[in-house]
């Protein structure tokens, strides 16, 4: 389940005309790296939950005919190929929540698709590189402790306040078994510095836990609340997963994003190697 159902205002005015999940990075939109990360890690049935404003999310991993026939005309062959195969990454579901009430509602908006399955969440600001991929490194962690998951990062203590932020029994180099869980908590009063980020691997009994949920911070239905109540009740775990992650909703980590993941692709990375040592970067002031 991918959650593409946020305003985007910190990406202002950039998302003021389109949705923050399709903002490019290099040459795709955030969204299709979520997409790609799930079909690697070996899931084909993916459900979208969008909301008003977001056809564009819809339209690019739809079919688009007229373009398609006018590659073909060309005998543009290869970005024919690459055209077909955003649209055959995998079975694509969409939900629209009507009203922004908070995570929780929004998982919540999607639960008839999902019922008794297990399911990964992601939130696809995070773009999260690495090998294997994040979701890959999540499922591998509950096939072994036999409980929800949530990938954690440790950030600094001035951002601790952006997070929902971690606690519990470490029990290995990567893993921790949750105990508390604060939504945002203040500088100064967090449990600890590592920070749930946007990769979830949920059980079915998520669903009577948002049932039980009140509204919470900022007045809306928090999943970290779900989620706390699953950990004293069953046990849930934290996953520090291996990769860099890139929080696209941020105008400078979109750029770094771009940036890094450009270096990384052989087609790109020589000229913009070439570029970035070329600039005039003048002085720190």
């Amino acid at each position: 389940m991918i959650l593409a159902a946020g305003y985007g205002t910190r990406m202002l005015p950039a998302t003021k005309s389109q949705p923050k999940e399709m903002l490019p990075v290099v040459d795709k939109p955030v969204i299709h790296y979520a997409v790609e990360e799930l079909v690697s890690s070996g899931i084909e049935h993916i459900t979208i939950v969008t909301a008003i404003n977001k056809r564009s999310v819809e339209d690019y991993f739809d079919r688009s005919r007229d373009v398609e026939e006018q590659l073909a005309k060309r005998n543009d062959t290869h970005r024919l190929e690459e055209l077909l195969a955003i649209s055959s990454m995998a079975k694509i579901a969409y939900v629209r929540q009507a009203e922004a009430r908070g995570l929780a509602d929004a998982v919540n908006t999607a639960r008839h698709l999902v019922e008794d399955e297990p399911f990964v969440l992601v939130l696809p600001d995070d773009i999260i590189v690495g090998e294997p991929p994040a979701t890959k490194q999540l499922i591998d962690c509950y096939t072994e402790y036999g409980g929800g998951v949530v990938a954690v990062e440790e950030v600094p203590e001035a951002e601790v306040s952006s997070y929902g932020i971690v606690a519990g029994q470490v029990l290995s180099d990567r893993v921790t078994k949750l105990e508390r869980m604060v939504e945002k908590p203040a500088v100064g009063e967090a449990p600890s510095r590592l920070a749930i980020v946007g990769r979830y691997l949920l059980p079915p009994s998520i669903w009577p836990a948002i049932d039980r949920v009140v509204p919470g911070y900022g007045g809306e239905l928090q999943i970290t609340d779900a989620l706390q109540m699953l950990a004293r009740e069953e046990g849930m775990y934290a996953y520090r997963f291996e990769g860099v992650r890139y929080d696209t909703g941020r105008p400078l980590s979109l750029l770094r994003a771009s940036i890094e993941i450009g270096l990384r692709r052989p087609d790109i990375a020589p000229d913009l190697r070439k570029y970035l040592r070329e600039l005039d970067l003048g002085s720190e002031n």
